[in-house]
């Protein structure tokens, strides 16, 4: 059976999900998080879209917000509820019905790296559904051209900041904040982060 590269990446981690796990726990948030918390007001309710490990869920709690997670694996939702003691619902972000909430920020922290790009902006649009008027929006990349293969076999769409910036206007985001920084578990991998807001 011949696997395209979506069913590639949700493969590993469904099955491999203790390996992510523990490879992506110990990684400091506050570098790359600090610039959209400071838009935040204390408590403010933020829904992490594709949780992973709970490693951003519970340094959002420690800091007095309300998180709650959203994750694919349910291995992988099942270690970030006990690491992190938030609430995580398990599900598929392209079909999940996410109008039930209004929150004050949404984040996509690494969760759309395997999105295609001709589908990341209706993909962006739907999750938008659970942000508030004016409540921003978080979404991390990996920087460069075209596509990327790991040994996992997972393909990993890369983003230029001009091809995001692109996206933005027709999904009414305007930009806020952006930063580029070196992968903390991988030195040849880039990372590009944008602190987006929703037109009130």
């Amino acid at each position: 059976m011949n696997l395209t590269a979506p069913f590639l990446a949700a493969d590993f981690y469904q099955n491999r999900f203790r390996e992510y796990f523990t490879r992506t726990v110990t990684v400091d948030p506050a570098p790359f998080l600090t610039p959209l918390t400071r838009n935040l007001e204390s408590g403010a309710a933020v829904l992490d879209v594709g949780c992973g490990s709970g490693r951003d869920l519970l340094w959002l709690k420690e800091r007095g917000f309300k998180p709650v997670g959203f994750e694919r694996s349910p291995g992988l939702a099942d270690l970030a509820r006990a690491h992190s003691g938030c609430r995580v619902i398990t599900g598929d972000f392209e079909h999940f019905d996410f109008s039930a909430f209004s929150v004050a920020a949404v984040m996509a922290c690494g969760s759309l790296v395997h999105v295609p790009h001709q589908r990341l902006s209706p993909v962006i649009r739907h999750i938008l559904q659970a942000l508030s008027p004016g409540g921003f929006f978080y979404v991390s990349l990996k920087k460069g051209e075209n596509t990327k293969v790991d040994n996992s076999g997972r393909t990993f769409y890369l983003w230029e900041p001009e091809q995001l910036a692109d996206l933005l206007p027709d999904l009414g985001l305007t930009i806020r904040h952006v930063s580029a920084s070196r992968s903390a578990l991988n030195s040849k991998d880039d990372w590009l982060a944008w602190v987006l807001r929703l037109t009130p």
